[in-house]
């Protein structure tokens, strides 16, 4: 069955038997369940440029204003859902056109004068990054807020760090939770640099030739907040590279939550039991009533591969298309979208996870264990004069001669710690208290109270500097 289409703004080339969309198509060409999400930018880019036409005098300043005064009433009727569709509006801008059209008669139909869909739906598309990347950053800032106020509460909370998954040296838990909460930080500064370098305006730019008829595009830059104009209005009308910069950040922020969520629910197991994960955040089991399930942060894991699948499907989707606008770049708002939705879901759990986990000092610190403290005894050795790697070598000599004997390193006599190397002595006690040996690890970065205390600071004038944005 095929569709009569006698209001699609294409539709003059097609003849009355011609003018017709196969329904098959009318349904695929159809974007408009996903870029309704922006219609308030698409109504604020027609208002801008209703104004850069009168400023060309291709319209009257009384017309523009016709036009501005009927685009916000359909901005209402969008915001209060009494906006209704036609079978023929195939998209935002259709939608929008063909209400003003009916509101205010011919003079409605002069807003699309040297527009293009392409270079439209481009500029509605970077209106809404904007949006985007604020809700993301705010996002990203109260999992930041949430992780600092953790870190700055438990301070001197000791635990074993790790590598390979294998217990290594032993550090502060506040020290591990900003490990974490540093890659967030880069999420929130990568999506602003991405912010400034897609400040361009593309509107101007036609369907691919630009604009012959006068309209000052600087004066539209400055009009919707973009710091310039895009340099080639063919570049213009195909680029898409800020969508992929867009759905890169939120899969690098869904891989760091990943990341976390791993770590917190390895240490909401019985077997480490260094943190409880809240009733709230957690599952049961339908089979063992016993079960408390970290649901909330496997859910998280798993969200950052749909994200990263959303990255590969607008990579692919502009792999293949020639120069300018293609109509497979239609598809660049269901993976940026859905991209954004997720990311969304997963910070707003991470966030309640972190502010409502409860931490097992005990279980933290039984977990430590003197093997651990190997490094340090290296370094107590180069404290001696002993060359890092000799120094190295011995204690690799002192672990095994205790594994041999079945005693942990502080259980080794003296008297034998010399026979492996001479310059052991009797303050090797002192390389023994946990707490002790982290508090040396004071430079900037590292794992000591004072040096915490650095980073906490750091991130708290990170996150005023974001509320000031």
């Amino acid at each position: 069955m095929a569709q009569q289409s006698p209001q699609q703004l294409w539709g003059g080339r097609f003849g009355d038997a011609e003018g017709r969309t196969n329904e098959c198509l009318a349904k695929l060409n159809c974007s408009l369940p996903l870029d309704s999400r922006f219609y308030a930018e698409d109504i604020d880019g027609s208002i801008a440029y209703a104004e850069a036409l009168a400023r060309a005098e291709l319209i009257t300043v009384k017309e523009a204003t016709d036009i501005g005064v009927a685009l916000e009433v359909v901005r209402r009727e969008w915001q209060d859902g009494t906006i209704k569709f036609l079978p023929t509006d195939e998209d935002v801008h259709t939608v929008n056109e063909r209400r003003l059209i009916e509101l205010i008669g011919d003079v409605g139909k002069r807003l699309h004068t040297g527009r293009s869909r392409n270079d439209q739906v481009v500029t509605d598309m970077k209106l809404w990054l904007r949006r985007g990347i604020r809700e993301t950053i705010a996002g990203l800032r109260a999992v930041i807020v949430a992780a600092v106020e953790q870190a700055s509460n438990n301070l001197g909370a000791l635990m074993p760090g790790y590598t390979h998954l294998q217990r290594a040296q032993p550090v502060q838990f506040s020290h591990w939770m900003l490990s974490h909460t540093f890659a967030l930080q880069a999420d929130c500064q990568r999506l602003l640099e991405l912010k400034e370098r897609a400040n361009l305006l593309p509107l101007g730019s036609g369907a691919l030739a630009g604009n012959p008829l006068g309209v000052d595009r600087q004066w539209l830059a400055k009009r919707l907040g973009f710091a310039g104009v895009t340099p080639n209005s063919m570049y213009a009308v195909g680029d898409r590279d800020f969508v992929v910069d867009f759905i890169y950040c939120c899969s690098l922020a869904s891989l760091h939550l990943s990341r976390l969520a791993e770590d917190l629910i390895i240490y909401a197991t019985k077997e480490f039991d260094f943190i409880k994960i809240a009733d709230a955040f957690s599952t049961g089991s339908s089979l063992m009533p016993q079960k408390r399930n970290p649901d909330s942060l496997e859910l998280v894991r798993g969200i950052s591969g749909s994200i990263c699948s959303s990255l590969s499907g607008i990579m692919m989707t502009i792999k293949g298309t020639p120069s300018t606008y293609n109509k497979d770049l239609q598809f660049d708002k269901q993976f940026a979208f859905d991209a954004f939705d997720r990311l969304q879901d997963a910070l707003t759990v991470v966030e309640g996870v972190i502010k409502t986990m409860e931490l097992n000092r005990e279980s933290m610190e039984m977990a430590l264990s003197p093997d651990m403290l190997a490094t340090d005894w290296a370094y107590y050795l180069v404290r001696k004069g002993v060359p890092f790697r000799q120094a190295h070598h011995y204690i690799g000599e002192v672990v095994a001669y205790a594994e041999n004997l079945g005693r942990e390193l502080n259980e080794i006599s003296l008297e034998d710690l010399q026979k492996i190397c001479k310059h052991f002595d009797v303050d090797i006690v002192e390389v023994v208290d946990y707490a002790a040996n982290v508090e040396k690890y004071d430079v900037p970065g590292g794992t000591a109270t004072q040096a915490i205390k650095e980073q906490l600071k750091t991130l708290q004038a990170y996150l005023q500097e974001l509320n000031n944005l």
